[in-house]
């Protein structure tokens, strides 16, 4: 029986051996080169190729609705926003950008007839930012569009007593100028005309913003180049600030007195403040002192304070070469009243000190500090002069400037734009 296996065995491996044909196996790897050569083309570069062009079709169509969509939506979140349902305007803005984040900068505003809006609520945007380039100009020509007989502002709601808008335009502009007041209050000035259009008319009017331009620089104040407007310049041309008060604080340590057992040495620390304050009308505060802020800046919102301490006197700007503003000031101490005769007789000296007045003189580099312009005064000279009454002889001091010598820093105080003594 292992026989007849083996024999069965060897007849089947004679077989297999003798099946080996050499031209049958160069066919069959033939066959197998052309069929994988007919299989690259459709499964390999093409296909993928195809796949990917399949896929960013799909995305940009993708995006073409989305986009649309976001359109839509942030067109009717403007609508909302102009017939004053701000709610609903805030809810549909949130949509289209949560679709397209950058859909404002993206959308070509049309300006479509709109019967109840006498003119239109879109204008046809050039700017690369997506903003109207003159607002004035486009305000302006709103109201010209709306009425034949154009008002500064209409009222939303059925009124039994008189409206703003039946006063005549010079008598707003009167009213507008106490808002400004003599102090300059230009930032109540921008905040009004935040109300309507009629009111953003009437704060960029230029007769107003001159008129504050020459009260900071003077009459020599008439060209408004190279600026484009009176406004323009109020605002980047150089200047010192009237809402608020300039702060210098300086702290340093200094060595005390031994003890009497010579065991120990105390230290000091001294802090002390400087204030400058600066009015329209070319005066100027001065005061040093070691109170807090919260107590000094109350006395500082008139001219007529009441502090010892405090220097009273004059200011004025100049324009370098070097294209720096320079503020120089002239302060002297509030002169008292004289004493009655009676008084000066009965303590009286035999030989009395000479009469003497005594007045500094300032320089300060105007410059801008973080986020505020013109927030920042830097000390250039400080001076002590004493003028002698008898022989007129004056005796200049010149001080170092040295750390003790910090800049002043803006701080604004709203109380004193608060009420209006007198228009501009």
């Amino acid at each position: 029986m292992a026989e007849e296996n083996a024999d069965i065995g060897g007849t089947i491996e004679d077989e297999d051996e003798g099946s080996d044909d050499p031209n049958l196996q160069v066919q069959l790897n033939a066959f197998r080169a052309q069929w994988m050569s007919e299989l690259k083309p459709s499964s390999g570069a093409t296909g993928t190729s195809d796949r990917l062009l399949r896929a960013k079709s799909l995305k940009k169509t993708q995006e073409t609705v989305r986009e649309e969509k976001a359109t839509e939506l942030f067109l009717r979140a403007v609508q909302e926003e102009q017939d004053g349902a701000v709610y609903e305007a805030i809810k549909f803005y949130r949509m289209a950008m949560q679709l397209v984040p950058d859909i404002e900068f993206k959308i070509n505003y049309s300006r479509p007839p709109d019967t109840d809006r006498g003119g239109g609520n879109y204008m046809e945007d050039d700017d690369v930012d997506g903003e109207i380039e003159d607002l004035l100009s486009y305000f302006e020509q709103q109201l010209t569009l709306e009425s034949s007989f154009p008002k500064i502002c209409i009222p939303e709601l059925d009124m039994t007593q008189t409206h703003i808008s039946a006063l005549p335009q010079e008598i707003l502009m009167y009213i507008f100028r106490w808002v400004v007041s003599s102090d300059l209050d230009m930032r109540a000035l921008e905040q009004l005309s935040l109300v309507c259009r009629g009111f953003y008319i009437c704060a960029r009017d230029p007769e107003i913003w001159h008129l504050a331009c020459v009260r900071v620089w003077g009459r020599n104040c008439t060209k408004v180049v190279p600026f484009k407007s009176w406004r323009e310049m109020f605002l980047r041309r150089p200047r010192v600030r009237f809402d608020g008060v300039y702060i210098s604080k300086t702290s340093y340590i200094r060595q005390g007195e031994e003890s009497l057992d010579g065991f120990y040495r105390a230290w000091h620390h001294v802090e002390y403040y400087r204030y400058l304050r600066f009015f329209p009308d070319g005066h100027v505060i001065m005061l040093t002192t070691p109170e807090d802020p919260l107590a000094v800046i109350p006395h500082l919102r008139t001219k007529n304070i009441r502090m010892d301490s405090a220097l009273l006197g004059h200011f004025r700007l100049s324009q370098e070469t070097d294209n720096q503003t320079k503020v120089f000031a002239v302060v002297c101490k509030k002169k008292e009243e004289k004493a009655s005769e009676f008084q000066r007789n009965r303590f009286c000296r035999r030989n009395p000190p000479p009469e003497a007045e005594h007045s500094f003189h300032v320089g300060l580099h105007l410059s801008s500090g973080g986020r505020q312009s013109f927030s920042k005064l830097v000390w250039i000279h400080h001076s002590c002069h004493i003028t002698y009454k008898l022989t007129g002889e004056t005796v200049v001091t010149a001080f170092d400037l040295d750390r003790m010598y910090t800049p002043f820093v803006f701080a604004r105080v709203k109380s004193y734009t608060a009420f209006s003594d007198q228009p501009l």
